[in-house]
């Protein structure tokens, strides 16, 4: 039985995406040579892994198996790659970065674009997730790099400053609370509120505040993005607490008012670059590390 590695990759994009079309032009192959490559495999296999219908694909028993077998066999010939280009006197191979939305929209692509100029061997695989859910990539060892909000660093990882973030408060322009320079918390949650995504970080700091000042949140709607957010905001579905970066990036527009929330755990909200504790890394990976934490001085 043979399985050669760009099958494995091409399974796991099917699987990722649920379509062979979505994964053909993820790859930029053509969905006919993807199928055969998946019937390829599932002949070498002996047994079916993908059920396929007009909607999409899911996985067989077998498929589900394979897959999880697939995704770690991937990952080891990635990590195999990376650590024998790092023995070459360049900076070179991929490095794995985990983001959460804030650091995305508000910093990462005028780093990024300023560390590939100096690095241009070098390939971010960039995901965004949670901050919760990129600390967790970073202890298990699916992200080198990883930037959060989060406030609680398990001790099996190294962290560096990234940016000073702070809060601010999106409002539409005939709100009363336009009229304050900086409003508190207190002030804020007496009105409706457009929230985002439950489970995030800044969706457990609101919630953490709430219940200190035993005041529940009056949520008008959730969503899972900040432009989303300040559209629900500029149509007057309520007012949204935000990051600086998403402020800066969507609500920029005259249909807006920001106003800093008048808070010291507000002001004083922060990314940072983690990384999980090694005695030495790859060479791009500390590269990566010491561009984005020295990028504020």
């Amino acid at each position: 039985m043979r399985i050669d590695p760009y099958s494995l990759e091409l399974f796991i994009s099917v699987v990722q995406e649920g379509s062979i079309a979505r994964a053909a032009s993820r790859n930029h192959i053509a969905p006919s040579a993807l199928s055969r490559r998946i019937a390829d495999l599932e002949s070498a296999m002996g047994l079916p892994l993908l059920i396929r219908s007009p909607s999409g694909v899911e996985l067989t028993e077998a498929g589900r198996h394979a897959f999880a077998r697939a995704a770690s066999v991937h990952d080891q010939l990635q990590s195999l790659a990376r650590e024998v280009q790092s023995l070459s006197g360049q900076v070179a191979g991929v490095v794995r970065l985990y983001a959460n939305a804030s650091a995305i929209v508000g910093f990462l692509p005028e780093r990024l674009k300023a560390f590939q100029a100096r690095y241009p061997l070098v390939q971010i695989a960039l995901t965004e997730q949670i901050s919760d859910e990129v600390i967790r990539a970073c202890v298990d060892d699916r992200a080198d790099v990883g930037i959060s909000a989060s406030s609680k660093i398990p001790g099996g990882l190294d962290s560096w400053h990234f940016a000073d973030d702070p809060l601010m408060v999106v409002l539409p322009l005939d709100h009363e609370l336009a009229a304050l320079d900086a409003p508190t918390f207190s002030d804020v949650i007496r009105f409706p509120l457009v929230a985002l995504q439950a489970g995030g970080s800044l969706d457990q700091t609101l919630k953490e505040r709430a219940d200190a000042v035993r005041t529940p949140l009056n949520l008008s709607v959730t969503v899972n993005s900040f432009d989303a957010q300040c559209r629900m905001v500029e149509a007057g579905l309520g007012i949204g607490i935000v990051p600086t970066s998403a402020a800066s990036a969507f609500a920029g527009s005259r249909g807006f008012v920001r106003r800093p929330l008048d808070e010291t755990w507000a002001r004083n909200r922060s990314l940072r670059v983690h990384a999980l504790k090694k005695s030495s890394r790859l060479k791009a990976v500390q590269a990566l590390i010491d561009s984005l934490s020295q990028a504020e001085g």
